[in-house]
């Protein structure tokens, strides 16, 4: 842009040069409404909380039918993200398949019930969900997350267990062709359920999705409340 239409161009607007690269985004790629990207800036930032009295069975117990299908939410999980399932029992039991590829290392992964080569993940891992917001909430809602299928995802169990309870900030998979896809994932749950993140966490975000502006948001999953049975626990 030339100077003299540039100048022209300000004085019509009355914005000076930073806000016109704010507001049109030309100092970075622009997020498109209902993108990964544009949720971010969605999301409350708020310091991280105290990981007091938190415990794997404040969410529940592993793996609770909160659908209803009659399958514990591992099984039903393995099924949806392995290829080659086979069960012991009907269509529930899986006894083995195969990740091809893992999403978090890229390679291969063979799975047998009883060996531990994959894991099931918590996208948001428990953990942070409780230093995030869970901790306020009732069990329905804890249970609820712990058995969303959009917060869980089949992996190598290698690269998982590396994760911990880490958020954006502090660990993202080694196969960098799905660091957006992964990203995606926890921006979708951390909108869904409401939990926050910190100003370290947002910026990691934003950094992994600005290069891939226009990765979708995850949708649908199960409701953010388990069914009544589980109101008690």
């Amino acid at each position: 842009m030339a100077i003299g239409t540039a100048a022209l161009l300000l004085a019509a607007t009355g914005c000076t040069e930073e806000q016109q690269d704010k507001d049109t985004g030309s100092g970075g790629p622009q997020s498109k409404a209902g993108s990964a990207l544009a949720t971010v800036d969605e999301l409350t930032v708020k310091d991280r909380g105290p990981t007091t009295g938190y415990a794997r069975n404040r969410f529940g117990s592993a793996w609770a039918d909160t659908d209803s299908n009659g399958c514990n939410t591992r099984d039903d999980i393995l099924q949806r993200d392995l290829r080659q399932v086979a069960f012991s029992d009907g269509d529930c039991k899986v006894v083995s398949g195969s990740l091809h590829p893992d999403p978090y290392s890229g390679k291969d992964v063979n799975f047998r019930r009883g060996r531990s080569l994959v894991d099931i993940d918590h996208l948001v891992a428990l953990s942070d969900a409780w230093q995030k917001g869970a901790r306020q909430w009732d069990a329905s809602k804890r249970i609820a997350l712990a058995n969303d299928p959009l917060n869980l995802l089949a992996v190598d169990a290698g690269p998982n267990r590396s994760k911990g309870d880490g958020d954006t900030a502090t660990w993202l998979p080694p196969n960098k062709n799905y660091q957006c896809t992964y990203v995606a994932g926890q921006v979708a749950v951390k909108k869904k359920y409401d939990l926050w993140v910190t100003a370290p966490e947002r910026d990691a975000m934003r950094k992994v999705l600005t290069t891939c502006p226009d990765q979708k948001l995850p949708t649908g999953g199960n409701p953010t409340q388990a069914p009544e049975r589980f109101h008690a626990r």
